[in-house]
């Protein structure tokens, strides 16, 4: 799969990640944070960035930021240069300590900006110790899994409001903010009384943190790059016609899974149901391949789709369909025509 596109302009909002390579470390000890939140603040002075949101974890770190020049890959190159110098001098190791590029979401700030400044402040807790990790948010947006004990719920927000390396403590006035960070915009929309923004979004974040993390922003992930509403996504992609011709196709919206069940139906004159049980049916793998390639749609949902199968199952259909592909003439074709059938579907 490509590389997505860098989307860059002034005023232009991002929730920003970098992870430590092969998921090492990238803190040691309070030593290494304070010197990465120095360094920080003299990006947002150097670049002009707005810091919204932040929090640092042992092997990444999560920003909300906003550009006012067209300038974040400059201020990315930058900063993950002169940390992973500074740290690989001090700690006397070689090698990368960041994982390829950093990867980075353009916002609609009105519509995910609360949203995302709290997922970003509940990171800390997001993990097996709080019953908060992967495995357990999934059990509880199925709302499967035992109750939570009151006391375990408490020992995440305890935990949350002692963590000392993330914003939300200046957030709810437990600590003074920085001159680099900026929260007043976030909390303005919490549409309460200026005093009492910063109670009203505690509770905003603390509720999420009892009742298990239940909703991510990133279902709503369009081609990677970008998280808005139909009118933001339609002015970005408009934005970059002008500018980036090729970055505004990937911003287009990608059909559906039913779509593409739809389309090979019609090329194999059978039923979904007929043949998507079929191991090896070239049917099956093609919808499998299309909608893995154009739909942005997991290896995980995909086996969901198909029924039940696991996400390794639907990774070896998927290749033994591309090397069948490669010799077989007929098949090419075939993956061709459904190609240009799905490119000319209204989506």
């Amino acid at each position: 799969m490509p590389r997505p596109w860098r989307i860059q302009w002034e005023g232009c909002w991002y929730h920003v990640t970098s992870r430590g390579n092969g998921r090492g470390n990238i803190f040691h000890d309070d030593e290494d944070r304070l010197h990465f939140l120095g360094l920080l603040g003299r990006m947002t002075e150097r670049f002009r960035v707005r810091l919204h949101v932040y929090a640092l974890m042992d092997n990444h770190y999560h920003w909300l930021l906003q550009t006012l020049e067209a300038n974040l890959s400059r201020a990315m190159q930058w900063f993950n240069s002169g940390y992973s110098s500074w740290f690989n001098r001090r700690h006397r190791r070689p090698g990368h300590l960041l994982q390829g590029r950093y990867k980075a979401i353009v916002v609609q700030p009105e519509q995910w900006g609360l949203e995302l400044s709290r997922y970003v402040h509940l990171n800390p807790i997001r993990v097996e110790r709080f019953e908060l990790d992967k495995r357990r948010q999934r059990q509880n947006r199925a709302d499967v899994g035992s109750e939570l004990q009151v006391e375990r719920w408490k020992d995440r927000i305890e935990y949350l409001r002692n963590y000392r390396w993330s914003s939300y403590r200046a957030y709810v006035g437990l600590d003074s903010s920085p001159s680099w960070l900026n929260c007043a915009e976030v909390l303005s929309w919490m549409r309460a009384p200026e005093g009492k923004q910063r109670r009203a979004y505690q509770q905003f974040v603390e509720a999420a943190a009892r009742e298990g993390l239940q909703q991510t922003p990133w279902r709503q992930l369009q081609a990677q790059v970008a998280l808005g509403d139909d009118a933001f996504i339609q002015g970005l992609e408009k934005h970059l016609e002008r500018r980036e011709p090729q970055a505004a196709r990937v911003l287009r919206r990608r059909p559906d899974f039913e779509t593409v069940v739809g389309i090979v139906e019609g090329m194999r004159a059978e039923s979904w149901e007929q043949f998507s049980n079929r191991h090896g049916d070239w049917g099956r793998e093609l919808v499998l391949c299309l909608a893995h390639e154009h739909c942005e749609l997991t290896l995980q949902q995909l086996g969901r789709l198909v029924g039940k199968m696991d996400y390794s199952a639907v990774s070896k259909a998927i290749e033994r369909f591309r090397v069948r592909m490669a010799t077989d003439r007929e098949l090419a074709a075939l993956v061709a025509q459904a190609t240009t059938e799905l490119s000319n579907v209204p989506v």
